[in-house]
């Protein structure tokens, strides 16, 4: 954040508004710079904003002469009011950012939506929803917003900002009127791995998800947490996984992270113990198949000689070098390119359809036939 200094009587600086000033003196303005320099307001405005032909010796002279005076430059907020438009697009996280940072999907993500907005709406200001603070995703200034992920609890927020003409892209949330899709087969991509897991012998198979709501806790995946829940990736998982095994039981994880992974994984391993164990667990992600992996090895467990662990995501993961994780390699940097396109269309009044992305799945070390 920038901050802005006023040097006070005893000449050293204090926090005081938006600019260095001395006491005593008014701020510059470009009227100021323009009379400085000798030349109209309109030329110097055209020196700072580059926007309009003069030469490089008038263009050299105003800045020489704000230089001078201090002038840094019109106010971007004052620019913003007069063109109506912030230069920012919003994007909104499910998590906090500690863990969305962690998240090599997350990172890629906004990788793709980065490369994709324009040079007037360049900006990006991340904004974080785990079920509360909605008041400021409405009153947050941007042009247009990006969900990833768009639960529920985010349903006054989408109306205010509809009302507000504030276009709207979602990366694998639910559905809203008004706000553009960018979709990915979660639940068709579980199916197809669960299914592998099942053509290899696998009926013991047991799940760690990904949060299924606004808490971030550990918690077992029973009935009412599956009948409350609220995330879109989580429950199309795991609806997925249960296409081919209806009974699919497990734990919900905090986050996505390979701690959480571990934690969880030792609840699964544990709760059944011996020959009650499931010879397979489904990880929502990759980060948590990488902790159900540790767990497993801690207890003196094979992979995939003992058990089976597959993941999802496809992500680069340091530390895996013992393994090739099988999992469904989701395009995660593309999703957020879509994203990024449909910002930019949206904001230039055009009207982009919808769009859907589908996983492959890569069958790696990690999965195998059931011990016998």
């Amino acid at each position: 954040m920038t901050r802005l200094w006023d040097v006070g009587a005893d000449n050293q600086p204090h926090v005081d508004g938006d600019v260095v000033t001395k006491a005593g003196q008014a701020r510059p303005t470009l009227a100021d710079v323009a009379k400085r320099a000798g030349v109209s307001g309109s030329t110097a405005s055209i020196a700072f904003s580059g926007v309009g032909s003069i030469s490089e010796a008038t263009r050299s002279r105003v800045l020489r002469a704000a230089d001078e005076l201090r002038y840094f430059g019109p106010d971007p907020r004052a620019r913003s009011l007069r063109q109506g438009r912030s230069g920012i697009v919003g994007v909104v996280l499910e998590d906090r950012v500690l863990h969305s940072f962690r998240d090599p999907m997350t990172i890629a993500v906004l990788d793709g939506i980065s490369q994709e907005l324009d040079a007037e709406h360049g900006g990006m200001l991340l904004l974080t929803s785990t079920g509360v603070g909605e008041s400021t995703i409405q009153s947050a200034v941007f042009d247009a917003a990006v969900f990833l992920g768009c639960s529920p609890h985010l349903r006054r927020s989408i109306e205010v900002m509809r009302q507000r003409n504030i276009p709207m892209v979602a990366i694998e949330g639910q559905p809203f009127d008004g706000v553009l899709s960018v979709a990915l087969d979660n639940r068709e991509a579980s199916a197809r791995l669960a299914a592998h897991l099942h053509g290899l012998g696998h009926r013991a198979v047991a799940t760690v998800t990904l949060p299924m709501d606004a808490r971030r806790e550990l918690l077992e995946l029973d009935a009412s947490v599956v009948a409350g829940a609220t995330t879109a990736v989580s429950i199309d998982r795991l609806a997925g996984a249960r296409e081919v095994y209806p009974a699919l039981g497990g734990f919900v994880a905090a986050n996505s992270s390979s701690d959480e992974g571990y934690a969880a994984g030792l609840r699964v391993l544990g709760a059944g113990g011996g020959s009650g164990r499931p010879t397979a667990i489904m990880a929502q992600s990759d980060l948590l198949a990488v902790g159900v992996i540790r767990a497993a090895e801690s207890l003196g467990l094979r992979v995939p000689a003992d058990l089976t662990v597959v993941g999802f995501d496809g992500a680069r993961i340091e530390g895996l070098s013992d393994h090739d994780l099988t999992t469904m390699v989701q395009p995660a940097t593309e999703k957020g390119r879509a994203a990024g396109r449909a910002v930019t269309e949206l904001l230039a009044g055009e009207h982009p359809p919808d769009v859907a992305f589908t996983c492959d799945l890569h069958i790696g070390t990690t999965s195998g036939p059931p011990h016998r």
